[in-house]
């Protein structure tokens, strides 16, 4: 085991790098770049664009470079833990990045947490009693799940709140905490609010976990070895949890490669609907805007962590499932 984590170690620095090839490339690929953007914005809105003042930015961000050494400049500081300089907002990426990830993160574990708590006890439920009512409500409930978008799901809810119950479900914070300095009350204002993101994000990721520990905790409950052991007396419920379950959990384990890289995204599309202060609207802006130390940035920290993250899995997979061996 330790062998095989070294090389996975060693095989990660040439993966990145090539990935963050490829991230860079992608960034260029559109035509024109920041500056480009920044002057068709100034034109359509009737003002009258300084050549000279472009230029000097074209300068002072590097972009009069080739563009090999703008892809050296940003990964060598990149190294150091200079992420650049974010055009748009005229701010260090660091700030910009690290300031709402805290929220993120925040949101991102309790939806994990939903998730897996509540797949774990209705995917046992419903593999332990197959075909009965509850099992066929946990699959209708299911597949509505995995059917619907949660942006819709989102949209929704909003549309219910406000309509029935007159509150805005919109944000992490009521207008009073927005700006305040953090305290216990802003905290319990954070809390009052999570639920319901919470909700959205985590109903699709909760229905497919339920249908696929179902699925496999069902194949591993008709296997030779549990039958032989309720045949010599052991109890059901200690011979269900101490293997089938166990052997079953496996599909929660091989999440986490992809869980990682979402305490940096998020669900984007179902962030800018409730207006979230999370990282995954800020992304889609700096796409949009081309605002290339911001957006090469997240996708650099994306692609780390879902490295980080496949490597974390294939080793908790080996010690959950003692069959999985790297020799």
């Amino acid at each position: 085991m330790t062998g095989y984590v070294l090389r996975r170690c060693l095989l990660m620095i040439p993966t990145v790098f090539l990935i963050s090839i490829i991230s860079f490339a992608i960034m260029q690929l559109p035509p024109g770049d920041f500056l480009t953007n920044y002057m068709i914005q100034l034109e359509a809105s009737g003002q009258e664009v300084d050549q000279a003042m472009i230029e000097a930015l074209r300068m002072r961000y590097g972009l009069d470079r080739p563009i090999y050494v703008q892809y050296f400049v940003w990964i060598k500081s990149f190294l150091r833990g200079d992420f650049g300089f974010s055009f748009e907002w005229n701010r260090p990426v660091n700030q910009l990045i690290w300031e709402r990830l805290a929220l993120t993160v925040a949101v991102t574990a309790a939806t994990m947490l939903f998730s897996w708590v509540v797949a774990f006890l209705i995917g046992v439920y419903s593999a332990t009693h197959p075909y009965s009512v509850g099992d066929y409500m946990a699959t209708f409930v299911g597949f509505i799940g995995l059917a619907t978008p949660n942006f819709m799901l989102a949209l929704v809810l909003m549309w219910v709140a406000y309509s029935y119950f007159g509150q805005s479900v919109g944000g992490l914070f009521s207008a009073e905490f927005i700006d305040a300095p953090w305290s216990w009350a802003k905290v319990w204002d954070m809390l009052k609010h999570l639920w319901i993101p919470v909700i959205v994000i985590g109903t699709s990721g909760t229905a497919g976990l339920i249908r696929t520990l179902r699925a496999n905790l069902l194949d591993e409950l008709n296997k030779p070895y549990v039958v032989t052991a309720v045949a010599k007396g052991v109890p059901k419920m200690r011979v269900l949890f101490k293997y089938p379950v166990r052997l079953a959990l496996i599909p929660f384990i091989s999440t986490v490669g992809w869980s990682l890289p979402g305490l940096i995204s998020g669900e984007t599309i179902t962030s800018v609907v409730l207006s979230l202060p999370t990282t995954g609207p800020l992304l889609l802006r700096a796409l949009q805007s081309q605002d290339m130390y911001l957006a090469g940035s997240f996708i650099m920290l994306l692609s780390i962590l879902t490295v980080i993250g496949t490597l974390i899995s294939d080793i908790l997979l080996a010690v959950t499932d003692p069959r999985i061996r790297f020799d």
